[in-house]
């Protein structure tokens, strides 16, 4: 047997929420590679598609399904579908999120609206899809393995207008500590995973800023920004027998950055 093996995720199923995003696609795939079979979920049929195909190209068992993991119903037939079809449910991987650079406003003047619509992506998306993947793991009596996705604003503020994209990846960090704490008994393991900027469509109008991507890569000793590749080492060991002793665990993927703050 050798010692890469504790990473192979043959006969585990694995639910990639926003599986049609940069980096969800890139978790399915990654997953997909080392034996998973895997259940793409995105709000858009194309994209869930794509993104099933693509894992499925890696020697991977895949399908693809359409629906808002904000919304209870939606979470409950995503984790039922994923049941009917493979018996059994392992892995979640949170990867609903973002939208960090569409709402900056001042702090004083932050709009509720655009504050709930942050937190309706990026918390209630984990919490609602989290909540359905635990209860069939506690119920299959096998353990699992839930992966967050936070960022490094969590724990370092920006002068950039992002109080509600700060609180909510905070609380992402926060809720994986307690889920860690009250799922152990159940064999569940929580961790995250903390980036900072990832070269995705998503933050490409940011990046696209000469001026704002210079100033970025200044600060991560590493001198450049993360890229999907970045993360999916990570994504295989927290999601693999290779970390069944680690739970309540925050990694940052940042090129060094919070070392120097």
């Amino acid at each position: 047997m050798s010692q890469l093996d504790v990473f192979r995720l043959d006969d585990r199923v694995a639910i990639i929420a926003g599986g049609g995003g940069a980096i969800g696609s890139a978790m399915g795939a990654a997953l997909a590679g080392v034996g998973a079979r895997v259940v793409v979920v995105d709000r858009t049929p194309d994209r869930a598609a794509e993104s099933a195909d693509r894992a499925c190209a890696l020697g991977g068992i895949c399908k693809g399904v359409v629906a808002d993991v904000t919304q209870e119903a939606d979470a409950e037939r995503i984790v039922s579908e994923t049941l009917d079809a493979y018996g059994r449910l392992d892995i979640i991987v949170n990867a609903v999120g973002g939208g960090a650079g569409k709402v900056l406003f001042d702090a004083e003047v932050y709009p509720r609206e655009a504050w709930d619509w942050i937190y309706e992506l990026n918390v209630r998306s984990t919490l609602i899809a989290t909540q359905a993947a635990a209860k069939a793991m506690i119920a299959g009596g096998r353990g699992g393995r839930v992966l967050n996705i936070s960022s490094v604003r969590a724990s370092l503020g920006i002068n950039a207008g992002y109080s509600a994209y700060v609180a909510a990846k905070g609380a992402i960090s926060s809720l994986t500590r307690q889920w860690a704490t009250e799922w152990a008994k159940h064999g569940i393991t929580v961790n995250a995973i903390a980036p900072t900027f990832v070269d995705t469509p998503q933050v490409a109008m940011l990046l696209d800023d000469p001026a704002f991507k210079a100033g970025v890569v200044s600060r991560i000793p590493l001198g450049r920004v993360g890229t999907t590749a970045d993360l999916t080492g990570a994504a295989l060991f927290f999601c693999s027998d290779a970390a069944s002793f680690v739970t309540g665990q925050i990694l940052g993927i940042d090129g060094g950055l919070t070392a120097t703050q």
